[in-house]
């Protein structure tokens, strides 16, 4: 038997290198993939569970939502019934602490609080049961505040869709300023308005021929009455430039203006003149003035309209109806006494709440605004009588025992 040469033993230790070599490579490359790979499971399991709770302390934002809304109802209900507990609960509700107004009009009971010491009420907890699995949820809303007076009222219509707004403020205000079409309504990404000047006797346009990203021509019905008294017919008629109802149309333009009036507007019947004259401004949609751009936000069209004094005089009852046509909008109504200004505004009062939340889950927290439209059930105003989008045809006879149906098609 021969023995290895030193060659074939240096060749031998060589080849167990490279083979050492190999299986610690792949070792490595191994160990990498799986790290990497367990990794991205502890990353997709964390932003899960991140998910879960982060939906979780919505929820328990949108508890909070709903049990100021059940006190902004206890707080109606005691309004229509005493005015001196109309105005304790005002006080209480409009503190600015955390989970007063919920406390305050008993919708949650003290025991239902946790934590939390003096005036100073704790979380409430977000439970569906007081015993079993439900106490193990660390779900709760930390925080509850509701306004009562805020410094607008915002809303969205689809086209065609109408508002009424009942403008019950907390001074005396003179003006009323609309704002309407934001980002939110136009399709496009850069924010461009699509606008034209108009003309002196703009007419109105089909559906078909209104851009999309065309601000939406906006009708403005200005319904009012004094406490001095009315009668119908004052609805009908401007008496000494007073009046108790106006009708604008609000068109967007590159050109026009941003103020004006009602009665500056629309020339109404009076006992002297019992229709407007062909060809006067009552008689032509009303040029606004918009932006040409909403990328940064904000509203493209902006009006604002003095009121008159209501026929009679005395202290003014007033509701703004807001009709859009051809596009969908969102808007916004401010009140002033004067020209708008951060100084001037007069903020509406028990018309449309704004409820601030903090929900918790854990310790993760998530916060929601809503505003909540406060309806007098006490005084059920109608929207309309009649309202229609496209043609309208009456013709039938009603008698004691009969009724005939008439010929007419829409």
């Amino acid at each position: 038997m021969k023995s290895m040469s030193s060659y074939q033993k240096k060749q031998r230790r060589q080849s167990g290198a490279v083979s050492l070599f190999v299986v610690i490579f792949a070792m490595l490359i191994i160990t990498v993939i799986t790290v990497g790979f367990l990794r991205l499971m502890m990353n997709d399991q964390q932003q899960a569970s991140n998910n879960d709770l982060s939906q979780s302390a919505y929820d328990s934002a949108q508890a909070g939502v709903e049990d100021a809304k059940r006190a902004l109802l206890y707080y109606q209900q005691q309004c229509n019934v005493s005015q001196a507990a109309c105005a304790s609960l005002s006080d209480a509700i409009s503190q600015n602490t955390c989970n007063v107004s919920i406390l305050k009009t008993g919708v949650i009971g003290a025991s239902d609080v946790s934590g939390g010491s003096g005036t100073n009420p704790g979380e409430i907890k977000v439970q569906q049961s007081v015993t079993g699995a439900d106490t193990a949820l660390d779900q709760a809303y930390t925080c509850v505040l509701v306004s009562l007076k805020t410094p607008d009222y915002i809303g969205t219509l689809s086209a065609g869709q109408s508002q009424l707004v009942p403008m019950i403020s907390d001074g005396t205000f003179n003006t009323v300023t609309i704002n309407w079409f934001s980002r939110e309504d136009i399709t496009n990404t850069d924010g461009s308005i699509v606008l034209s000047n108009l003309g002196a006797s703009q007419p109105l346009l089909q559906q078909s021929s209104w851009q999309s990203n065309t601000p939406s021509v906006m009708r403005t019905q200005l319904v009012q009455f004094g406490s001095n008294g009315f009668t119908e017919s004052d609805f009908d008629a401007t008496n000494n430039g007073q009046s108790n109802a106006n009708t604008v149309f609000l068109y967007p333009s590159k050109g026009g203006v941003t103020s004006d009036s009602f009665t500056g507007r629309d020339f109404r019947a009076s006992n002297s003149s019992p229709l407007p004259s062909p060809g006067t401004a009552g008689m032509t949609p009303f040029p606004v003035k918009c932006q040409s751009s909403v990328a940064s936000g904000g509203y493209a069209c902006s009006m604002s309209l003095t009121l008159p004094d209501p026929i009679n005089g005395g202290d003014r009852t007033s509701f703004l109806r807001l009709t859009p046509y051809y596009n969908a909008t969102h808007f916004q109504v401010i009140l002033s006494n004067g020209t708008p200004s951060p100084s001037s505004i007069v903020k509406f009062k028990d018309v449309q709440p704004q409820i601030d939340s903090t929900g918790r889950a854990n310790d993760l927290f998530r916060r929601v605004q809503s505003r909540v439209d406060l309806y007098d059930t006490s005084f059920p105003y109608p929207d309309a009588t009649i309202s229609v989008s496209g043609n309208f045809c009456k013709d039938f006879a009603v008698t004691d025992t009969q009724y005939f149906a008439g010929s007419c098609t829409p």
